[in-house]
């Protein structure tokens, strides 16, 4: 990570050939994917990696600022260990860490690679983490990475240092290994100022200059750099430089303390800055630990201690730091248990002594993963932050792909800035959500658990009636989310279901079972309000919307569409449901705040789009029962005739003014009922009172997840991404290409379902009683052919289904697989979808 500290912006060639230079402001930003004036400020391993990608793609006129030294300023890529493990929970950063050593693989400097190949090796000391090394390595299959349970001794054998009797086993990796981050760094400047880059050492950035809401330059004390764009690239001083340029950037710094042993006798002498490790870099998860040769000295990195969170803004400068800034002193009390458990690990330890130590700062966000993207607040101002040495050169090629192509060749939308709501910017959020993902850096943790800290922020207005029927709740976006709720754990007695894994009855209960089945066989209500709402008005509304979406919207007022968002290429950014209220104003369900952005950034001036979400609510109310709950309620006709499927209208629930759509996500007869926030208790109450003979129960994100896939629909982020196209995901229905323009409609030309050379398949699980829960790898004749992106287990139909991408030849229905779950390799057949009611009539009555 770099060590700048404040913002910093491009320069014009002509003053390339200078240490500093004071520019005028900014000329109009170039249109995007055209070369530009770039500005990157910090000199770590991700804003040298920018500069080379950047370059490498032509754009020639970019500058790089940094405060420190150069090609170690004093940031986190100056002191970091330089581990890199591909092997990631998400396919994106294991393809960005995959792509970084292939990178530092290929570049030279002091004639050795930048990537030393030595292997990796993580070792259970507990049947736990034994089993979470097989989920592991379920990943590395999924994922394409090479990977190999061993046994103890084969172990022993990699780190001749291990007690054997200690362990049950390790996962080996044998294509990770160790990244020389300061040589790299000096190799990518020489390649980069080759192609015309220049970076400036000893520029600390005071100001970000901008004008009409785009940033037009960089203020140094050095003088001032107009620029088109400019990237933070800061690292542990991203939010330095992101309160100069207005624009909040969600990172915690976090000291991590690293320390290495005295000479150990018989493990050869230093070799200075050359010195090679030969053995895998090694992780003992189980005490927060990881281990790295340093020659005849054995270097130890503890994530085993309190949190320790750094303000940036203190921070000194690096000619005051004692080390460097990011360099801080060892605090020997943190590390005791750290150095007794390395001792019992590798008894050769224990005549040994900690004989130099550091507290290094990195960068922490609230769920773990990088900021990338760029601010619509302050345009051209982009964020590649929270990024470490071991993603950093994939990063920056996505980063580069964005500003050049127009977009990332691979799904970032877990690592987009925009994926924040407005709340998770909270400066005490940040710290309490950073400081959680410190603590569980090691930890096994489960797919659902939801976090301890910053809970409760944004609840329904009929929280309290979910809480009185005692819902179990986790948490997405800020949002409480009822899984199920025990009030309807007496329905869940007589029913009869397969045992589950230790595993997977984790945030499950029975009384999921029952609840979806009170919703195939009754009624009930479902709080859909973290659904996000936009609003969208204005003369050219449907003009707006049908350039940017797919499916033909030009339809009459009443009229709900299922339609896509895609990019330029064709890839799904999203998916969206469009209620059309009136002949001006269309109600739009999406998915994410990445949506909403979307929309503002090419709505035009005639054109209003607006966030409904927080002032108001919405219950689903689905199952055979619903429309006898219902209609009593309204003087409106709610018979199928009277208010046809994926239709809506404005009407109200006894006291309650609605706008009601007539969708379902759970493939029963139903209504989505909308309200104000003001009135949202009201509603609930009302329905709950109206279903009482009727047997409703209020039903969880458990039941909901399980009936959706029964039904085949699509959960955009877990199913399709931007990498996938509508015709691969299934999702082609929802293309209209004979309806004029539209973003993507161009790459999706000489496409169709039958061309297509992969697909999103429905699997179901041979045996009733086995389970997968998502991300593992599907097997063909032997040999990994893709992944599982949802599963489920389908009470329905008495088995789980699974949604995995397989090569086209692999998806036609019949075709016998096997899906690997902690190492087993479980039986599954590709099947027809949709599973249940294929003819539709259970929703169209």
């Amino acid at each position: 990570m770099s060590s700048t500290s404040t913002t910093a912006a491009g320069t014009s060639a002509t003053a390339a050939c200078t240490s500093t230079a004071t520019g005028t402001s900014a000329t109009t930003a170039s249109p995007p994917g055209t070369a530009a004036r770039v500005v990157v400020i910090g000199a770590g391993i991700v804003g040298c990696c920018l500069a080379e990608e950047l370059t490498a793609r032509g754009w020639s006129e970019v500058t790089v600022l940094d405060q420190g030294p150069l090609p170690a300023p004093g940031g986190s890529t100056s002191h970091a260990p330089g581990l890199l493990f591909r092997t990631n929970p998400s396919r994106t950063m294991t393809g960005f860490a995959a792509y970084t050593a292939e990178r530092f693989h290929r570049l030279v400097e002091d004639g050795l690679p930048c990537f030393d190949p030595v292997g990796g090796l993580e070792i259970a000391t507990t049947a736990e983490r034994w089993a979470d090394l097989h989920r592991k390595a379920g990943w590395a299959a999924s994922w394409g990475v090479a990977g190999e349970l061993i046994t103890p001794r084969r172990c022993a054998e990699l780190w001749p240092l291990l007690d054997p009797d200690r362990l049950l086993g390790g996962f080996h990796t044998p294509d990770d290994g160790l990244v020389r981050a300061v040589p790299a760094c000096r190799a990518l400047i020489r390649q980069a100022e080759e192609r015309g880059a220049r970076f400036l050492e000893r520029h600390t950035v005071t100001g970000i200059d901008r004008a009409d809401g785009r940033v037009t330059g960089v203020v140094t004390d050095r003088g001032t750099f107009p620029a088109d764009i400019v990237i933070s690239a800061a690292g542990l001083w991203g939010p330095v430089i992101g309160q100069l340029a207005g624009v909040p950037v969600p990172l915690l710094p976090l000291a991590h303390q690293y320390a290495k042993s005295a000479p150990l006798p018989g493990r050869g002498a230093p070799d200075g800055e050359h010195a090679r490790s030969g053995r895998p870099i090694l992780r003992f998860q189980d005490a927060d630990l990881y281990f790295r040769e340093h020659d005849d000295r054995i270097g130890i990195g503890s994530y085993d201690h309190r949190p320790l969170p750094v303000d940036p803004f203190t921070l000194p400068a690096y000619d005051a730091a004692a080390v460097m800034p990011s360099s801080l002193p060892f605090t020997p009390g943190d590390f005791t248990r750290a150095w007794e458990e390395s001792g019992r690990l590798l008894p050769a330890l224990a005549g040994s002594s900690v004989e130099e130590g550091f507290n290094g700062v990195f960068s922490f966000t609230a769920d773990g993963m990088p900021v990338l993207g760029e601010s619509r607040e302050l345009r051209g101002f982009w964020l590649a932050e929270a990024v470490w040495i071991t993603h950093s050169a994939g990063v920056a090629k996505a980063v580069a792909q964005w500003l050049t192509d127009g977009r990332p060749s691979v799904d970032v939308h877990a690592c987009d800035l925009r994926r924040f709501e407005d709340v998770q910017l909270s400066p005490a959020y940040v710290a309490e959500r950073g400081a959680r993902q410190f603590d569980e850096v090691y930890d096994i943790v489960h797919p659902l658990q939801p976090a301890e800290l910053a809970r409760s922020l944004r609840v329904p207005p009929f929280h309290g009636r979910q809480r009185e029927l005692g819902a179990v709740l986790l948490e997405s976006a800020g949002w409480e989310r009822p899984q199920w709720y025990e009030a309807n754990a007496p329905l869940a007695g007589s029913l009869e279901l397969p045992p589950r894994d230790a595993w997977s009855a984790r945030f499950w209960s029975p009384v999921v079972a029952a609840e979806a089945r009170a919703t195939r066989e009754r009624v009930a209500l479902y709080d859909m309000t973290p659904l996000r709402r936009l609003e969208v008005t204005g003369p050219g509304a449907l003009a707006f919307l049908q350039r940017m979406t797919t499916n033909q919207l030009a339809k009459r007022p009443g009229a709900v569409t299922y339609t896509l968002l895609l990019d330029e290429a064709g890839g799904i950014r999203s998916d969206l449901t469009v209620a059309r209220l009136g002949e001006r104003r269309f109600q739009v369900g999406a998915n994410s705040a990445r949506d909403l952005d979307w929309l503002l950034r090419h709505a035009p001036a005639d054109v209003r789009v607006r966030d409904i979400t927080s002032g108001t609510c919405c219950v689903g109310v689905w199952g055979p029962l619903a429309r006898e709950l219902v209609q009593p309620l309204t003087g409106d006709d709610f018979s199928h005739k009277g208010f046809g499927y994926f239709r809506c209208r404005e009407t109200y629930i006894g006291h309650v003014p609605v706008t009601a759509m007539r969708l379902s996500y759970v493939g029963e007869l139903g209504w989505e009922l909308y309200t104000s926030a003001d009135l949202g208790l009201r509603l609930w109450d009302t329905l709950w009172a109206a279903g009482r003979g009727l047997g409703v129960i209020a039903a969880g994100r458990g039941a909901f997840d399980s009936l959706r896939l029964e039904k085949g629909y699509r959960a955009w982020g877990q199913d399709m991404t931007s990498e996938h196209n509508p015709y691969e995901a299934g999702l082609g229905f929802a293309v209209r290409p004979d309806k004029g323009e539209f973003t993507g409609r161009a790459a999706l030309a000489g496409l169709s379902e039958e061309t297509v050379t992969r697909r999103l398949t429905c699997l179901t699980l041979d045996d009733p009683a086995a389970v997968v829960l998502g991300k593992e790898p599907v097997y063909v004749d032997g040999a990994p052919v893709g992944y599982v992106t949802s599963a489920g287990y389908g009470y329905s139909i008495g088995r789980t289904v699974a949604y995995a991408w397989l090569p086209a030849a692999d998806s036609v229905p019949g075709t016998a697989v096997s899906v690997e779950y902690f190492g087993e390799k479980v039986p599954a057949t590709v099947a027809r979808e949709p599973l249940f009611d294929p003819e539709m009539a259970r929703i169209r009555r």
